[in-house]
């Protein structure tokens, strides 16, 4: 499909995402659309919980932990054990320790980084548990949005809602319903689905018989693309043709990687009471997205340097290296920039083939931070706690108390929000530190100079957004990496959610108070504006020593190879 129609399209999609799907959650979670609560009260009962007993953040942050450690406990065990569990059907052994560990944590935390090629490594049963929380996880970072939403749209409350029930409704309305159409779109272009074992194919030439992996695969791609997840059943993501046929399955991919992230900032206007604050939200995600896709798009679309340099002809296409010819440079390159900006992870083209200024818009696209439009509900908490960083700026340079929605911004507030947008430049660049200051990180990459040293820094980038793709010239799946990444995945989301349900808890205590002429209107192209710049500059200041020294300095020496 042309490039340009295929803008088209997305944007005619996510435009329907934002005016439907986003009013619709909205109510969902409201409590005011209920057609499903003959699914959700059996639900309550085992819990011993109702959506009428609300909690404080306190509570709803200590259900959050519990809930995601039990949920590391079971993957873990399920993948150490497999080779005794049904539904594996090629006899397959249990995962190590380490890479159990690292597996379990990159699933429940939504990352869905994997150190393995899940054809060669994981029982059907494993990978459908995998497939659970690959509906949890998500549904756990729209909670954690909602949160922080009622926080600014309540007043003077001590409670942000019921983490069990905003878990449960993300789950039952949202993501199930629309990955099992999604599901079934999968199937009906090619995808494979099936609890079969694997095919045997005999060579009628050679006698030679080649073993086909199948399984589970479309509802796990359709859920993998919905949930920001990333995760798929094959090494190749979504190069491989059983998981992405289609150029047709290749666009709604990336429809539904964006589809939530965008339209929960409609769902933010209605509960806030003002859809312009979710469309000057939207429209610095958009903004963003916008400008790193033009940027990487152009990127891929040059010659790769190291060919040129070689003196070998190139395609006039643009850099082909790495890519599936079903899909192209500039599909690949848009499929990348949603893949990475949302914290979807997933892949349709080896990303260590990309340009080095390609692969640069794909890693500094992280290193926004998770805001363009960023995950299913981390997206928009991510954002929110930029857009209080810039009234509050606001606030100092016109010389009065910062609001946001009415509710004062003080000194609690930005700590929090600090804490909140620090986490993950901090995780970053110590992690990768220690990596490139010891042995057993230094032997990991496969590629010399710039380029092995973006791939450490591409790593922790994606691990700590929990995002989850890769530069695949990094041999990850060592006791040191699949350790120090399970670490960075847990502080990427916890160390993040916690300081929002405490901001979200501060906030929803807070009375409102009235607008007036010297407020600072949050729903202009001017604060739109301060919230980009914000993000830009911290990003900038943040990262760019770093960059400098990987991507950028290895387009700056034109193709030349590294021992």
């Amino acid at each position: 499909m042309d490039l340009f129609l295929t803008i088209v399209v997305l944007v005619a999609a996510l435009a329907v995402c934002w005016r439907f799907l986003g009013p619709y959650m909205a109510g969902v979670f409201e409590g005011r659309i209920t057609f499903l609560a003959w699914a959700e009260r059996p639900v309550y009962r085992l819990l011993r919980t109702s959506p009428e007993q609300e909690q404080t953040w306190q509570r709803y942050a200590g259900a959050l932990v519990v809930f995601s450690g039990l949920s590391i406990l079971f993957t873990y065990l399920v993948l150490r054990i497999q080779g005794s569990l049904p539904l594996n059907p090629e006899h397959l052994g249990a995962v190590s320790p380490a890479l159990a560990w690292n597996t379990a944590v990159s699933f429940v935390t939504n990352t869905n980084w994997q150190n393995y090629a899940g054809e060669r490594t994981l029982s059907y049963l494993s990978q459908m548990t995998l497939v659970v929380q690959q509906f949890l996880s998500p549904a756990v970072g729209i909670a954690v949005a909602l949160a922080l939403v009622r926080g600014l749209a309540r007043r003077e409350s001590k409670t942000v809602g019921n983490f069990w029930v905003d878990v449960t409704r993300a789950v039952l309305y949202v993501l199930l319903p629309i990955a099992f159409l999604a599901g079934i779109v999968f199937v009906a272009q090619g995808a494979v689905q099936t609890l079969a074992g694997p095919a045997h194919v005999r060579d009628g030439l050679t006698g030679f018989t080649q073993v086909i992996p199948r399984g589970p695969v479309a509802f796990m791609e359709a859920i993998k693309q919905l949930g920001t997840n990333g995760g798929g059943f094959y090494a190749a993501n979504g190069a491989m043709p059983y998981e992405n046929p289609t150029g047709l399955t290749n666009l709604l991919s990336i429809v539904l990687m964006l589809a939530i992230p965008v339209a929960l900032t409609a769902t933010f206007g209605d509960m806030v009471g003002s859809r312009r604050q979710g469309l000057a939200l939207l429209a610095a995600m958009a903004v963003l997205f916008g400008a790193w896709t033009g940027f990487t798009t152009w990127a891929e679309h040059q010659p790769n340097p190291a060919v040129a340099a070689a003196g070998l002809p190139h395609q006039p296409t643009g850099n082909m290296e790495g890519k599936e010819a079903r899909f192209g440079d500039t599909q690949s390159a848009l499929y990348g920039v949603a893949s990475t900006q949302t914290s979807t992870g997933s892949a349709d083209a080896a990303y260590d083939s990309f340009n080095p200024i390609g692969g640069f818009g794909l890693l500094s696209g992280m290193m926004l931070g998770e805001v363009s439009p960023g995950g299913v509900g981390t997206g928009l908490y991510t954002i929110l706690l930029f857009a209080i960083l810039a009234v509050f700026i606001a606030g100092l340079m016109v010389g009065r108390t910062p609001e946001y929605l009415g509710k004062k911004i003080q000194a609690r507030e930005i700590q929090l929000a600090g804490i909140g947008i620090l986490v993950m430049p901090i995780v970053v660049l110590v992690l990768s530190a220690i990596a490139v200051s010891v042995h057993a990180g230094r032997v990991a990459p496969l590629n010399g100079g710039p380029h092995g040293f973006s791939e450490i820094l591409y790593a922790f980038t994606s691990q700590a957004n929990n995002n989850g793709s890769a530069f695949g010239g990094l041999s990850s799946n060592t006791a040191f990496y699949n350790v120090l990444g399970g670490v960075a995945m847990l502080l990427g989301r916890f160390a993040i959610m916690v300081p929002v349900l405490a901001l979200g808890g501060v906030l929803a205590e807070k009375a409102t108070v009235p607008a007036g002429p010297g407020t600072f209107r949050t729903d202009t192209p001017l604060f739109v504006g301060l919230v980009i710049g914000s993000i830009l500059l911290i990003g900038a200041l943040t990262f760019f020593p770093a960059v400098s020294l990987g991507p950028i300095v290895e387009q700056l020496s034109h193709g030349r190879f590294f021992g």
